[in-house]
């Protein structure tokens, strides 16, 4: 028990080596960053949560040959538009809470079974249930579809673009080795079924607890049941729940200065820049990072209290964080009977 305690802390503490983040920083700043910029200029910030998620598909493929990471991008880009509008149909329908907990759980499920066979890196459906919350929290009508593919689709196009620019001026091959997709098996299964479970109780929990941003406890159930064994989910729970505490203490001084949308998008992009610096090396602390603006990007979209967005960061994180560790530690113990029967 002491050793296996030993192996989480040190792996929430370990920070992995420097393998050319400083690139992948850069296509996400550009990624994200030039959307922003356009919809500042348009007088339409209202769209930036939009924008933002479709961006998010520079995030893939960071390690993988061109060829095969503008695939997965391409990819990514349209499950994560689909997401966004699956949210905001749930949105438009005026959908109970836990209607649309349930659709967000089944949507984590799918993705989770599809990225493990595509081979997703980051792997899972963290992205697609954070989009398909956070739009089904905003007010939508008919006409809020074409905006979801018009502004997320754009979004997608132009951080595939600016992948294949970094390609070409590197002068990088497009040539893409064979990668043997691992089968739909036991694994996979107890995975999908783990990630729907937790998303479910997770997003049930933060909505007749606290209500508002349910999907945030969603979100926090997802991270902590993503690893491939029970190890890897409690360093990945406590790298969340740690990093998101202090992450909302840099938003809370972040707005409490009631900064302009310029300087708002400013910062958004300095986060972003952190965020790929370190996710790959120290979840924990990208989430120093990636909660500051995440919490920028809902206020900037649609203007909230701060003590509410905070609040609700931390409660629903707690959640989903508790919700997810007990679900993937019973996943485990289930596992073990089952291979000792």
């Amino acid at each position: 028990m002491a050793e296996s305690r030993g192996r989480v802390w040190t792996g929430v503490i370990r920070v992995g080596p420097h393998r050319g983040d400083h690139r992948v920083a850069v296509r996400a700043v550009l990624s994200v960053g030039i959307p922003l910029i356009a919809l500042l200029l348009l007088n339409r910030l209202d769209l930036a949560v939009y924008a933002s998620f479709g961006a998010f598909a520079a995030l893939y493929g960071r390690t993988d040959a061109p060829r095969a990471r503008v695939r997965m991008q391409a990819t990514a880009g349209v499950i994560l538009v689909g997401s966004m509008l699956v949210g905001t149909a749930l949105s438009a329908l005026s959908t109970p809470a836990p209607v649309s907990v349930a659709v967000v759980a089944v949507l984590a499920a799918i993705v989770t079974l599809f990225a493990y066979r595509a081979q997703w890196h980051p792997p899972g459906a963290l992205f697609a249930v954070f989009a398909a919350g956070a739009t089904a929290s905003f007010p939508a009508t008919a006409s809020t579809f074409a905006t979801v593919v018009v502004v997320g689709g754009a979004s997608v196009a132009w951080s595939l673009l600016v992948t294949t620019v970094f390609v070409l001026a590197r002068r990088g091959s497009w040539a893409r080795p064979t990668r043997p997709r691992p089968s739909i098996g036991a694994v996979a299964g107890e995975m999908t079924a783990t990630v729907g479970i937790a998303a479910l109780l997770a997003g049930i929990a933060g909505a007749l607890l606290v209500g508002t941003h349910w999907y945030w406890a969603m979100v926090g159930a997802v991270a902590a049941v993503g690893g491939a064994h029970v190890t890897a989910r409690l360093i990945r729970g406590v790298q969340r729940l740690v990093g998101t505490l202090l992450g909302v203490l840099i938003a809370a001084g972040l707005l409490a200065l009631h900064l302009p949308p310029w300087l708002v998008i400013a910062v958004a992009v300095v986060l972003q820049a952190g965020a790929e610096l370190f996710v790959g090396r120290n979840y924990g602390i990208a989430m120093l990072f990636i909660t500051p603006l995440a919490l920028l990007m809902i206020s900037l979209a649609s203007p909230a209290s701060p003590d509410l967005l905070l609040r609700d960061r931390v409660i629903e994180t707690v959640i989903g964080v508790a919700v997810g560790t007990a679900v993937a530690i019973v996943s485990a113990g289930l596992r073990r009977r089952g291979t000792r029967g």
